[in-house]
C-alpha cells in the first residue's frame, strides 16, 4: 500500500510539519513545531486519524505543538534515544532563549537502523549527530521518502552552533547515511522546499 505525504508550515520560524498516511487515512505526524490542537482539528476534519508522533530532533521549533497534539489524538510520541537529554532540557533545547520552558518526554526511544511500524507504517531510522548529537532522518524505502528534519536541506545543511550541534559530525552523517540512498529518494527537510538525494549530491557544495 502506497504512502503519501503532507505538509503543513507552523510556527514563526516556518518549520515544516510533515504527515505521512495509508489509504486508510492513518497520519504519522512528523515535527509538530506548534499549533498541536489546531493541527489535530485540521487533520481530522480531513478524515484523518493521528497514531503517532515522530520527532527528528528536539529543537523548539520542532516540538512545541508535542503536548497538545498527543492529548488530543491519544497517541505516542516517538524520538531518537540520543535526544532524550536535549529534550528534557529547555536551555539545550532552546525553548528558553524564545522565553519558554518547554520539554517533551518520548513514549518510545528510537535507535539507529532500527525499523519502526506505526500502525502499519513503517521507516527506518537513521541516526545523523551533527545539527544536534542525537539528530535523526526517517527513510521509507519502498516510498522514496526521506524526513531529513534539519540534517540536510536543499542547497544547504543545518546549522551546528547550537547546543550539541557539531560540523563534523553533520558531514559524516550526511556522507555515511544519507548520500548513498537512491538518487530518486526525495528528501523533506525541517525548512524550506524538497529535493532529492540526486540533487544534493551534484548541486549540494557540502555534499
Amino acid at each position: 500500500m502506497a504512502l503519501k505525504i503532507g505538509r503543513t508550515v507552523v510556527g514563526f520560524v516556518s518549520t515544516n510539519c510533515y504527515f505521512v498516511y495509508n489509504e486508510a487515512k492513518k497520519a504519522v505526524v512528523f515535527d509538530p513545531g506548534d499549533d498541536g490542537a489546531r493541527l489535530y482539528d485540521r487533520l481530522t476534519e480531513k478524515g484523518f486519524q493521528v497514531v503517532g508522533i515522530v520527532l527528528t530532533h528536539g529543537h523548539f521549533d520542532h516540538i512545541l505543538g508535542v503536548d497538545a497534539l498527543k492529548e488530543k489524538a491519544g497517541c505516542k510520541v516517538y524520538a531518537p534515544q540520543t535526544e532524550e537529554k536535549l529534550l528534557a532540557d529547555p536551555a539545550l533545547n532552546c525553548c528558553r532563549d524564545v522565553g519558554l520552558s518547554r520539554t517533551v518526554k518520548a513514549d518510545i526511544l528510537l535507535s539507529d537502523q532500527q525499523m519502526v511500524d506505526i500502525d502499519g507504517i513503517s521507516f527506518r531510522v537513521l541516526l545523523t549527530p551533527g545539527h544536534t548529537a542525537g539528530s535523526a532522518c526517517y527513510y521509507f524505502a519502498e516510498d522514496k521518502i526521506l524526513i531529513a528534519g534539519d540534517t540536510l536541506f536543499a542547497g544547504s545543511v543545518g546549522r551546528t552552533d547550537l547546543p550539541t550541534g557539531n560540523m563534523g559530525e553533520l558531514m559524516t552523517s550526511i556522507r555515511q547515511k544519507l548520500m548513498t540512498l537512491p538518487e530518486d529518494v526525495i528528501v523533506y527537510p525541517g525548512h524550506g522546499d524538497d529535493t532529492t538525494i540526486g540533487e544534493e549530491k551534484q548541486y549540494n557544495p557540502y555534499c
